[in-house]
């Protein structure tokens, strides 16, 4: 017996370690047999996974040490399935509320064993967050969050979150307003945000909707930029989805794609803020796990410098080549939360790092990840736009990433990001973070238009009134269009941009549109004053003041005339792009999945805001415009819009 139990040892002990790995493949639907998209499919206990696509398969390559898969999607239960040598694992998902007890249940305290930061415990939007495993033990100092576990954050009220008041734009006569000037905005932050609201269950705040960043989310597929500007210029216009009355004009640009390995190189600083408020699973480890993937994304010719704040600011690490990952890792891995908040003073050192590092033709940019509750030192709106203000001139970019809930100072980073040159985005989970710094790498980090411009000019002929939808805090003077020294939006290569009108048509004989007086002294040129620094109407002396509309004879065909201002990176004087659009109409079942799309999303977000202007939407028109607008989708961004419409019906 002695020999056999001898002989079995001996050939456990010798066998060959199993090195073949297999690739598991399936498809993950929701209860309807539809597929689900952008569901994240892990192995469990390491950072293997993948999502799946628009039709809801996946593969995933799995070694022998594999057992368990890990499926979770926000909005729906979190699914754990054995391996167990198959090869094919198909799945069905359930609503996260089903028969799910209150909130208070989500509150889980219990020790996490060998403390160790490395699974989920729900099904909740930072749950992915975790696949990026944090060693509690070299993350922070012995004893704290002896109890906490990385679990579904509890309800939080929203007591100190702050965000920059909206007053809704209205509706503009372009017989004494002939045109609506502005500056294109590529932030998309409100829509994550808005996001986070909804997955909590919490009412989403007014003021956090900008339905402008909802819009821009999403990509349209515009055409690609070809000759001498650094875009294309896309225009459709049709009957207005929430009032068949009126029209919609939708204008999209779209910057020119420059492959990721003919980027430039980059100068980076992370600005990371490591106060007390940054003290919570959704806040500093999620920040980690985020600038792990743009690490990851590196090149040796770009270098990454490292500054956090506290109650003081200072440098963690020199700036070093991006190849050197390991090393900027465990620069990363040893922060630690805790203390007071001096933003102004980090972003002061961080401009002065950047400035050292200069890479002249480069991509120069300070990334800063904060809850923005700056509160030491230079911390109020005025002092910090004062600031960014000041340096912006120096060539270094700003890019700016929220994170957490519960004291977001939403309205601080906005104004950091517009004046820094720059862009905001809020990241809800790891998937937000691989979207912004992963999959939009280009469009984020290289700028390749500045202090971009847009000026359209309405044909009264065609025109009763119009509104621009959204871009309340991107508006400017029309006498700001052709001054260079006024500050406008960035623009990212293969970003888009989207900007809807709702337009009233002439000859309607809808009433309670705003109206002016005419004016006494200036009789037809009573406009002229307001547009001389614009430059002269396009549609004749009549649209600058006269109450008479010109005749569809005396004016070009035309609804309106767009035109752009924009500035190469380098520049200081800025180019000017002009283009007509026509006043053909395109009747509900003539437009294109990119017009219908952002229509869902603009009525959506007319509809969080309680709108004067939301006409007729209801929720279920926008879950029905959306569906049928879907279109190509690999990413499942709108399948998820759809769903988030669907759970707040």
């Amino acid at each position: 017996m002695k020999t056999f139990l001898s002989i079995i040892a001996f050939l456990l002990l010798t066998a060959p370690e199993p090195t073949g790995q297999v690739v598991i493949k399936g498809r993950v639907t929701n209860l309807s047999d539809e597929p689900l998209s952008g569901v994240v499919v892990m192995i469990k206990g390491s950072n293997v996974s993948t999502l799946t696509d628009a039709d809801g398969k996946y593969f995933i390559t799995a070694g022998p040490e594999a057992k368990v898969l890990v499926f979770s999607l926000r909005g729906m239960k979190r699914l754990e399935e054995p391996i167990a040598g198959r090869t094919l694992i198909n799945i069905v998902m359930e609503p996260a509320d089903a028969g799910k007890p209150g909130r208070q249940d989500r509150m889980n305290t219990k020790p996490v064993k060998n403390e160790v930061l490395c699974e989920v415990q729900e099904e909740a939007d930072y749950e992915v967050a975790a696949r990026v495993a944090y060693d509690r033990r070299r993350a922070y100092p012995a004893g704290t969050y002896a109890k906490a576990a990385w679990h579904h954050p509890p309800y939080v009220e929203q007591k100190s979150e702050s965000y920059a008041g909206i007053s809704e734009s209205g509706y503009r006569d372009p017989l004494r307003e002939p045109y609506s000037t502005f500056s294109i905005d590529v932030d998309n932050a409100s829509y994550s945000n808005v996001r986070r609201f909804i997955n909590l269950g919490q009412e989403v705040p007014k003021d956090a909707v900008r339905i402008e960043e909802m819009i821009n989310y999403f990509k349209y597929d515009y055409p690609k930029a070809t000759g001498e500007h650094p875009f294309s210029v896309y225009t459709e216009a049709g009957i207005c989805p929430w009032n068949k009355n009126h029209y919609l004009l939708h204008i999209g640009l779209r910057g020119k794609d420059i492959d990721k390995t003919e980027l430039p190189p980059s100068n980076l600083v992370f600005l990371i803020d490591v106060s007390g408020s940054m003290d919570s699973p959704n806040k500093l480890p999620l920040l980690k796990s985020a600038f792990g993937l743009l690490v990851n994304e590196l090149r040796e010719q770009d270098r990454v410098a490292i500054v956090v704040y506290a109650g003081a600011a200072g440098m963690v690490l020199e700036s070093t080549p991006g190849n050197n990952k390991e090393t900027i890792m465990q620069a990363l891995d040893k922060l630690q939360a805790g203390g007071s908040t001096a933003g102004g003073a980090g972003l002061m050192l961080a401009y002065k790092i950047a400035e050292k590092n200069f890479i002249k033709g480069g991509n120069n940019r300070i990334i800063l990840a904060t809850d923005g509750d700056f509160n030491v030192g230079v911390s109020d709106n005025v002092s910090m736009e004062k600031l960014v203000e000041e340096k912006r001139g120096l060539g270094v970019y700003m890019t700016v990433l929220g994170f957490g809930m519960g004291n977001i100072k939403d309205d601080k980073m906005e104004i950091i990001a517009d004046k820094g040159n720059g862009n905001y985005a809020y990241i809800d989970n790891i998937q937000e973070a691989r979207r912004v710094l992963v999959q939009e790498f280009g469009g984020t980090l290289f700028t390749i238009a500045k202090d971009v411009k847009f000026q359209v000019e309405f044909n009264p002929a065609y025109v009763k009134a119009y509104r621009l939808v959204g871009y309340e805090n991107r508006l400017l003077a029309d006498r700001d269009f052709n001054d260079d020294t006024k500050d406008a939006g960035e623009m990212g290569a293969g970003h888009t941009v989207t900007a809807l009108y709702e337009i009233v048509p002439a000859g309607s004989d809808e009433t309670g549109l705003p109206t002016v007086d005419p004016l006494r002294y200036q009789g037809s040129d009573a406009g002229a004053a307001a547009v001389s620094a614009a430059g002269k109407v396009r549609y004749g002396d009549q649209a600058a003041g006269s109450d008479m509309r010109p005749s569809m004879k005396d004016v070009p065909r035309e609804l309106c005339n767009i035109k752009l201002r924009y500035k190469d990176p380098e520049a200081l004087t800025s180019k000017l792009f002009s283009k007509t659009v026509g006043p053909d109409i395109k009747k509900a079942g003539e437009t294109t999945d990119r017009y219908r799309f952002s229509a869902a999303v603009a009525a959506f977000g007319m509809i969080l805001r309680d709108s004067k202007f939301r006409g007729t939407a209801t929720l279920a028109d926008v879950v029905t415009l959306a569906t049928g607008a879907r279109g190509s989708d690999p990413d499942g961004y709108r399948a998820e819009f759809i769903r988030l419409v669907q759970s707040k019906k």
